[in-house]
């Protein structure tokens, strides 16, 4: 708007003291302020308000509106509430600056013309902001992208000071304009839109984090993967985008509300050609998939890893090492819709999972190839290695294979590559709010390999190590091939009612004697056998003398009637603490 408008409005209740020839100026803002040196707070643009608090006397007049002009601020108006009339010397101080100035009567408040400015302004950015993303949709449906959803984002900015970013489902940033989001915020944010989702209430989605307010507008999939909107919203809460706007949308008029959805409609258009782009990747892991779970030929699946690895990993040259990663979703109450497609929602789910949080952008996850049958998805994941940069002139990937067991050994112990807990440490929190109380979410990892003749083998080990993962409780659980070499794989099968007699047959006397005599029988028992057996350590441990401990773990051979003294009863005590 022009600062000539304001004069137009006989409700603001405006009179110009100087300044004629610069009305024309467009007004970007407003700012009401009684500093002496308000500059910190100036972009430019703007309209000041003051109540003059800071004029103490003629000779403060010039410093101030010298501030103002340097800001290059569109003009200054100075009520008359505090000093009745407008001082000659602010008068003379603008028109040395060049600066317009209205005086304000003291019966209209600032915020009536600050929230006329408001209105004005934000209407008229809307209106410019709606025109060029209506061309830049246009762009973006007939021909390649431009610059991706950093281009509305920027446009946000600019054009209506709104700070904006594209996150998944897990709260990993897509796109942003300015400084990146921090990984934790994303995260929060994410979940308080699942958990929204889930409820059924419409977008935009009002969320509070850290005394800062966001605005949370789904990002729906409109491309060939699609799921129609009458289908159950589980099949898509854990894969849509969600657009972020640091602004509360709440009170924001129609005509705004329309235009975030037509930036949610540009950015799921980008969406689309992510997904289009993934489509390579993953016919090449159903193919390597299909021929494993066929038993085909180690040389057929060789021959298709060889295809696959210049895709993956374009430049490596030779053959890396893989690890399979199996994950699940599954729901309780599938409800009168009928049974949900899981194996579509995992498959995407798992792509997100698999990508490098510190790592932003939409194709980051170019190395990830993911399949899905029945209710699992399975992604076949390539690894660099050592034995591969260590390749020698001539020698082609199934000589770096044979070498793995030979000089290379110790590196490849050092166990590279993925490792389960590590995967959802920083995505359990938005994902456990989107499974709500009625999904979960399993996953398991298996060792890497080096050769098509054991990837049948890690496909079975990510499988088991999901299935131990599924005994565990919680809505996200994950489990490694580490596991399943300890007696931690065999704890989960144990049905319940086995397990609670035979923790109450070894503990419950221990319990029982505690809590009478505060003997802390359990604490002694816990530490003795961390200690494998020795009196010295665990009395060190515990701060006790060992006359002390000999005559605590004398106790509980009593009450129980076992021997520490033998392998049998401590493996007994051993599993009873790990079960209770």
């Amino acid at each position: 708007m022009r600062l000539r408008a304001l004069l137009e409005n006989d409700a603001l209740g405006l009179r110009l003291l100087g300044g004629e020839d610069e009305l024309d100026r467009s007004v970007r803002g407003v700012m009401t302020t009684d500093l002496r040196d308000p500059s910190r707070y100036l972009s430019g643009g703007e309209l000041v308000l003051t109540g003059l608090a800071w004029r103490r006397g003629a000779a403060d007049s010039e410093p101030f509106v010298r501030i103002l002009a340097g800001a290059g601020v569109a003009g200054l108006a100075a009520g008359e509430a505090e000093l009745g009339d407008i001082p000659g010397d602010l008068v003379e101080a603008c028109r040395q600056h060049r600066l317009p100035l209205f005086a304000v009567n003291e019966t209209v408040a600032f915020a009536t013309i600050t929230e006329y400015v408001v209105r004005q302004v934000s209407g008229e950015r809307a209106g410019d902001l709606a025109a060029v993303v209506d061309r830049h949709r246009r762009l973006m449906t007939s021909g390649p992208a431009g610059g991706g959803p950093e281009v509305v984002l920027d446009l946000l900015t600019s054009d209506l000071d709104l700070r904006a970013w594209v996150l998944s489902p897990t709260g990993r940033q897509i796109a942003g304009a300015g400084a990146p989001l921090p990984g934790p915020l994303g995260a929060a944010l994410a979940g308080h839109h699942l958990a929204a989702t889930r409820t059924g209430r419409r977008g935009p989605h009002r969320a509070a984090v850290a005394g800062t307010t966001y605005s949370l507008f789904p990002i729906r999939n409109t491309g060939r993967g699609a799921v129609p909107a009458a289908r159950d919203v589980r099949e898509s809460v854990l894969s849509d985008w969600l657009l972020a706007v640091e602004a509360d949308a709440s009170d924001w008029p129609a005509a705004r509300l329309d235009l975030l959805q037509g930036v949610t409609q540009l950015i799921a258009v980008e969406r689309d050609r992510r997904d289009a782009a993934r489509t390579v990747r993953r016919r090449l892991a159903q193919e390597v998939l299909e021929l494993v779970q066929a038993g085909a030929a180690p040389a057929e699946i060789a021959a298709r890893l060889r295809v696959a690895a210049p895709v993956l990993m374009p430049g490596l040259g030779v053959s890396p090492q893989w690890q399979v990663v199996v994950a699940r979703v599954d729901w309780s109450a599938a409800g009168q819709a009928g049974d949900i497609a899981s194996g579509p929602v995992a498959q995407a789910l798992l792509e997100e999972i698999l990508v490098d949080p510190a790592v932003s952008g939409p194709d980051s996850a170019d190395r990830i190839a993911v399949a899905h049958t029945g209710e699992e998805a399975i992604a076949l994941v390539p690894l660099p290695t050592l034995t591969t940069v260590a390749a020698k002139p001539g020698e082609d990937a199934s000589g770096d294979a044979a070498r793995a067991g030979g000089e290379d050994a110790d590196a490849l112990d050092a166990d590279p590559g993925l490792h389960a807990d590590a995967l959802l440490s920083s995505v359990r929190e938005p994902l456990s709010a989107g499974l709500a109380d009625d999904g979960r979410l399993t996953l398991g990892v298996s060792a890497a390999v080096h050769s098509a003749e054991g990837l049948r083998g890690a496909l079975e080990e990510a499988r088991h190590a999901r299935r131990v993962a599924a005994a565990r409780p919680g809505r996200v659980c994950a489990a490694g091939h580490h596991e399943l070499a300890s007696h931690v794989l065999l704890l989960p099968f144990v049905p319940d009612d086995v397990r609670r007699a035979f923790t109450a047959r070894l503990l419950d006397p221990l319990r029982d004697y505690d809590r009478r005599h505060r003997a802390e029988l359990i604490e002694t028992l816990e530490a003795f056998l961390d200690c494998d057996g020795s009196w010295t350590r665990c009395a060190a441990r515990l701060h006790l003398h060992v006359n002390t401990l000999r005559y605590r773990v004398g106790r509980i051979e009593q009450l129980t009637g076992r021997d520490l003294a033998r392998l049998e009863d401590k493996l007994d005590f051993f599993l009873a603490l790990r079960m209770s």
